[in-house]
This record gives C-alpha cells, structure tokens and sequence, in this order.
C-alpha cells in the first residue's frame, strides 16, 4: 500500500501541475514582490492573498460531482491498485480486481469511474470503475448487439452448458457450442481468460445476455472453407489432424475445415471403435474420396492409402486348405473369422459341427476365439471366404454301421420332445429317435415328458439305421424281455385280479394291476354289488374279459365278478328244483301201476299241476 501511496504522490505532480505552479511562481516574480517580507515568514507578500492564490489554483483544476461517472486517466498500476487522475485535487485509487476483465490496461489509458465521494475521511478522492461500468452496461451491451461490435469480456468460471462472462460488468453467458468451432475438450482451460465476443441475444426481462466467441471466428472459417473445398479434387491426399473421434467416425481438420473419415473406411479390417486406430491431434495423411460443395461435406478415407489386402492373399491358397484365423464378429447364423488383417471368411453355424440340431453359432464359438478351419468355397473377384471347422473331424455317420450296429445297446442324451417320440443324441453328430410306443411295454405314455426329461440320459437300443437321411431309430423298452409273454398266461379271460383305479375318463377307467400293468374298464363294468360307481383310488376285483396280446390291451369287468357269482347260485337253485320234480315224477308213476281207477282221475289232476309248476 506504501508503495502505491508512493507512486500516486509522485504521479499527482503531473506535468500540468508543475507547470502551473511555475506560472504562479513566476506571475509572482515581479518588480513589486517584497522579498524581505517572504524571508520574514509573509508567504504572499504584496503579490496577493491567500484566497486569491487559491482561487487561482482551482482554476487549474477540474470541476467535478459526486455520483456521476467521468472519465480518467491511468497513471500508475501495481498488482493491487490503480492510479486514475481525473482532473482533481487529488487522484483516486480503485482495487485492480476491478479490471480483471482487461488485462492489457496500462498506463495512458483512458477509463470511466464513478465518483463515490470527492474526500473521504482520510482526504482521499473514492472512484469505482465497477460502478462505472454497471451503470452504463446494458446501454453498451445494446449497442454492441445492434452494431454487431466486437467487445471484450473477462470469463469468470464455469456453469452448466458453459461459461460465465463479465461484459461491461454484467454476467453474460457463454454457450459450449459458442466457444470455438471445434468441440472444446477442457473447458476449465478458458477460466480467468479475456477474450473477444459478439453479443447474439438479450433478454430484458430477464436481464439475460448471450455471448458468442465462436461466431467471430465462423465467417473467416467460412472464406477458408469456400477457398479450401473449390481446390479440392477426389483422390487428393492431403494432410490433416484428428480433431474429434465418434462412434461412427473421426472428423479430421484439414486446415480450417473438416472432413469425415467413416469408420468403415478407417481400416481394411473390422474396427469396433474408431479409437482403435487414430487418436486425438494426431496427424496423418487422408485421401479425398467425395465433397459436396453445396453442403460443404467431405467424406475421406485413410484404408484407401493401403492396398486391398485381398489383392495380396497368397495365390497358393485354394479350396481344402486349413487356415488359422480369430474371431471377430459373431451372430446367430455364424462366425467372421479374420484369417489376416481386411481378409475374412464366414463359418455358418451348420459347418461348426456335424450335429443335425438347431444351434447358434454362439454354443459353439466366441469373439476373439482363435480358431483353425478348413476352406469351403474362395471367390477372389467377390472376395469372400467360406470355411468350416467340423471338416477337421471325421464325419461319424461314415462308419455308421459298424460304430452303432443294429442290435447295439448304447447312452443317449434327451434333447427335445414331440408328441410321437424322444430325439436323443448318442454322440455330437449321431441323433435317433425313441417313438413314443418303444419307450415302455407296460404303461401307457400319453407324451414323452411323462416318462423322462430333456438332458437326461437313457438307456437306448438301435433298431434301425438311416444312414441316408442320418437318423436312427432307437427303442429303450427292447432292453428288456417283453413282458407280455409272460402276462398271457397270467391274465387269462375270466381270471380275477384286485386292481386299482388310477384314472377316471367319459369312456371308462384305468385300472392297475400286479406286475406294472394296466387294463382299462368301461363304465358299465364298473357299477358295484350296491348299484353304486366306482371311485378313483378305490381298490376292487377285476374279472378279464378280454385279452390281447398283439395291442397290448386288457379288458377288465369289476360287475362281472359279483354278476357271475349270483347267476351260478341262480343255476344251482333251479337244477334242483329240477332234479326235485322229476323225483316226484318217478314216484308218482310208481304209484299209479298200485291204484284204482277210481284214483286215475285225481292223480290226472295232481300230474297236471305238478308240470305246471315244473315250467314256471
């Protein structure tokens, strides 16, 4: 502060003012200025009062009003203060804070200030520049839009979207996207930065401001590019840095426009993301392949400096040869698999195995994956591949007969289901169905699912092999002598057997019986002694009344058991009413060789009545 009080008395006797004085000094220097009263202590003598060398001293100076903005002059600058002179008996002092917003401020410029107050308590003269501006800030801002004037700002920090600017004291704001005409990585960078702008929109109700830096820029840019793109030329290479990097693609400046290299024609090879291959400011030669002047679009490409890599694939490569290559892209119908750098080749899902089920290509393969495959088809013009990798393995259904003969008994993984069968796999390749009707002798399998489930193992025998169509024909209930041989004697018609009833239909019953099997009854079989119908759960006496073999069928009564018993006690009660009368027949005939005629008549009538009741 000393330093600045130093500087601001040696600054406050300006030229002007010394001058001055010498004037007054020397309009004193007269034949009528007594010289003796001087050294005797009487200042001004003769020559004039006190009041008149005052007057003439103010005369010298400035008029000048509190609250009211004038302009001054820079006189002294420090890192804190700055010295302004405005014409006053003393010279003002504002905090160097306030003109942050210019750091080129030196000394001879001129600047307004407000006058706070002509002498505070110390005598000192209190000037704002701050003030100065504030009060004629929107005025200027105004001016600035209309005139489309280049003005100056102080950029004080950041904000959401952009950056704050101290024009003329307001606080304007500065867009991202107004900032330069290239994408702005680091924004913190500009912070405490002057800088030029355009003002491009005000909103008095608000007091809102808008800056641009970018807009001063874009006219010269847009010169630049009409120039740049009327000597443009496809085919062109010319030199230019990487200026922005996107998921699709990387602009590049070539010196104040831009062009875009798409993703596809960064590398003859598959590129997942651009970063993959350039980086940011990097500098690289790109050649022109197309421009609209109209739009000023111009598209390049950086592969197209290198030759095809097509173009040299080795000449020796042919159909049947094996390659080594790695996975780059996967779907569900396949694998890319890049054999060398833009050279790739597809393997179809159904060249990955030997397997005739419907997979993706992901069960089998993954990006990044190196793989070794053999070479299907190789068209050099079109330039594309086929390969496959189950070439590598023996084709198991060569040796079909000899590996899975008829007869064979094998494992078998579950696969899918459908309403006739199981498809299981014996080995990766080599698939056989079980219908439905071979999968148990004894029960009745309405769907697969009820006897096993898909990724189990089974027990499998081969029955038939259809190497053409490659399929087998596999059974699982042939692993075990067929039952029915032995049921046939068992379950005899007429025979009876306790039975339960496990499922009750419209059409009748399912009843199991010992040894697994099951018959089936109609519901009229299936009334009770007490006139009542069988339930499910319920155990009763099952009489056979049919049994064949060929269709694996029984059929059960359970009212027969007890219709059966009551119909034979019926036939043994009238065999002996029978047997009863012609006993009395016998004795009756006897006796009439020992009677009277008188008696014939009498016995007539007893015979008579005797058939009767025999026919009823």
């Amino acid at each position: 502060m000393s330093e600045v009080n130093e500087n601001a008395q040696e600054v406050n006797e300006t030229p002007e003012v010394k001058n001055e004085a010498v004037n007054v000094t020397a309009n004193t220097s007269d034949a009528n200025f007594d010289w003796d009263e001087f050294e005797q202590g009487d200042v001004f003598g003769k020559s004039g009062s006190k009041e008149d060398l005052e007057k003439m001293y103010d005369k010298t100076l400035s008029t000048i009003s509190e609250k009211e903005v004038i302009e001054g002059e820079v006189i002294a600058l420090s890192k804190r203060e700055v010295v302004i002179n405005i014409g006053f008996k003393s010279d003002g002092i504002i905090s160097r804070n306030e003109f942050r917003y210019n750091p080129e401020l030196a000394v001879g410029d001129k600047v307004e200030v407000y006058v706070e107050s002509q002498e505070d308590k110390k005598g000192q003269l209190v000037l704002s520049h701050k003030k100065a501006r504030a009060l004629r800030s929107w005025d200027r801002v105004n001016a600035a839009l209309e005139n489309d004037e280049v003005i100056k700002g102080y950029i004080k920090c950041r904000t959401k979207g952009g950056m704050i600017v101290d024009v003329f004291g307001i606080e304007a704001f500065l867009p991202g996207s107004q900032i330069d005409v290239k994408p702005i990585r680091d924004y913190d960078m500009y912070v405490g930065k002057t800088m030029e702008f355009k003002v491009v929109k005000i909103n008095p109700e608000f007091k809102n401001v808008v800056v641009s830096h970018k807009a001063l820029i874009e006219a010269e840019l847009e010169q630049q590019k009409k120039d740049i793109i009327s000597k443009l030329e496809k085919g062109q290479v010319l030199e230019g840095t990487v200026k922005n990097i996107t998921s699709y693609g990387v602009f590049i400046d070539l010196g104040g426009v831009d062009g875009l290299i798409h993703i596809t024609d960064l590398s003859w090879g598959r590129v997942t993301h651009p970063e993959e291959i350039v980086q940011l400011d990097q500098k690289l030669n790109v050649v022109i392949l197309d421009f609209d002047d109209e739009k000023k679009r111009i598209a390049l490409g950086l592969k197209q400096l290198t030759s095809h890599p097509w173009d040299s694939l080795d000449a020796e490569l042919k159909v049947g040869d094996k390659v080594k290559g790695k996975v780059v892209v996967m779907a569900d119908y396949g694998a890319f698999v890049e054999i060398a750098p833009g050279v790739e080749g597809l393997i179809h899902v159904s060249e990955m195995s030997w397997s005739q089920h419907l997979r993706s290509a992901q069960d089998f393969l993954k990006v990044g994956d190196d793989v070794e495959a053999t070479i299907l088809t190789l068209d050099r013009d079109e330039r594309k591949m086929s390969l496959g990798i189950k070439q590598l393995k023996a084709d198991p259904w060569e040796k079909i007969e000899e590996t899975y003969a008829v007869g064979s008994k094998h494992k078998a993984k579950v696969r899918n289901f459908t309403n006739f069968g199981v498809f299981v796999e014996i080995e990766e390749g080599i698939d056989g169905l079980i219908h439905i009707s071979d999968l148990s002798w004894t029960k009745k399998i309405k769907h697969p699912a009820e006897f096993t489930s898909i990724g189990e193992e089974v027990d499998v025998v081969v029955l038939e092999i259809d190497k053409e169509n490659r399929r087998l024909s596999l059974g699982h209930k042939q692993l075990e002598e067929n039952p029915w041989d032995v049921f046939e004697t068992m379950f005899t018609v007429d025979s009876v057997h306790e039975g339960t009833i496990i499922e009750l239909m419209d059409k009748g019953a399912v009843i199991a019986l010992p040894y697994g099997v099951e018959g089936f009854a109609t519901p009229r079989h299936l009334v009770k002694e007490d006139g009542s119908q069988a339930k499910v759960d319920e155990k009763l006496d099952f009489k056979v009344i049919e049994f064949n073999k060929a269709s694996k069928r029984i059929i059960l009564s359970h009212s027969r058991v007890f219709e059966d018993v009551k119909k034979a006690a019926d036939d043994s009660e009238k065999a002996a009413q029978v047997k009863s009368t012609k006993k009395g027949v016998k004795k009756l005939k006897d006796n009439l060789e020992k009677t009277t005629l008188g008696d014939i008549s009498s016995l007539q009538a007893l015979k008579d009545q005797m058939e009767k009741d025999e026919k009823k």
